[in-house]
């Protein structure tokens, strides 16, 4: 039997998406003071985050993935359910690591739960399917009879499509960029509408005063914000709430 790498990503997605509601039910149980849920690991001192066992899982994981015959079908499951673990657990202290304080309960501390959203929504659109600008249709060319001009072509619908992407990210839409690298027509719809305010493109060509950046504010109250509200209600309904003062954390 044949080991396919969508079976692989089946098992990192289903670790990644298992290990991350384990912890955020044990962190909120946590929180709680629940009296027979296990507390904190603490050595001395010191708070041992979570994101210490995923960093020695990844390596751990990645390491046994490159190492093990190609036979061992077992075995490279697990190696890929041990990087979807170990991938939840630094990701889910994502912010830490950015902010390098801990601010898990913070507002600052949802940006962790952003990046878990992101993997598992990328993962699960790789599992449909969906590669990276199309790369997959030039890879599958035969170069001895498909036409110059088809490849030529392609190569430079992908080449458009980048360049989308990355006037998206420019512009403060991070989902639609990043989508946009598996969806065509996606990220052009984000390069040409309005920068948010903030963005690395509205400091650079939108003038303080200017109608863009008045449109830019005027738009992100209007529609923005309630979507926002919206994906953090979704969000702290399940990972629990980002409400606690930057230098406080049970």
């Amino acid at each position: 039997m044949t080991l396919t790498g969508s079976e692989r990503l089946l098992f990192f997605f289903v670790g990644l998406v298992t290990t991350f509601v384990f912890i955020r039910i044990s962190v909120r149980m946590i929180r709680a003071k629940v009296r027979w849920w296990p507390r904190n690991i603490v050595h001395g001192d010191t708070h041992v985050h979570h994101v210490v066992f995923g960093t020695v899982l990844l390596l751990l994981s990645s390491v046994t993935s490159l190492v093990i015959p190609d036979d061992l079908h077992g075995a490279r499951l697990a190696a890929a359910a041990g990087l979807g673990v170990g991938a939840a657990l630094v990701l889910d202290e994502f912010a830490l690591i950015l902010h390098l304080r801990d601010v898990y309960w913070t507002k600052a501390g949802r940006l962790s739960v952003d990046a878990v959203f992101l993997a598992v929504g990328l993962t699960g659109l790789f599992l449909l399917g969906a590669r990276p600008l199309g790369y997959d249709e030039v890879l599958q060319l035969n170069p001895d009879t498909a036409p110059a001009s088809t490849v030529t072509l392609r190569l430079i619908a992908i080449g458009v499509n980048l360049c989308f992407a990355i006037v998206a990210l420019l512009k403060g839409k991070i989902w639609t960029g990043l989508l946009g690298l598996l969806v065509p027509v996606v990220p052009a719809v984000g390069a040409f509408r309005l920068a948010r305010p903030g963005s690395p493109w509205a400091r650079w060509r939108y003038r303080e005063g200017s109608r863009k950046l008045a449109r830019a504010y005027r738009r992100e109250a209007r529609i923005r914000q309630p979507i926002i509200r919206a994906k953090i209600a979704v969000q702290e309904f399940i990972s629990g709430r980002h409400d606690l003062p930057d230098h406080d954390r049970p």
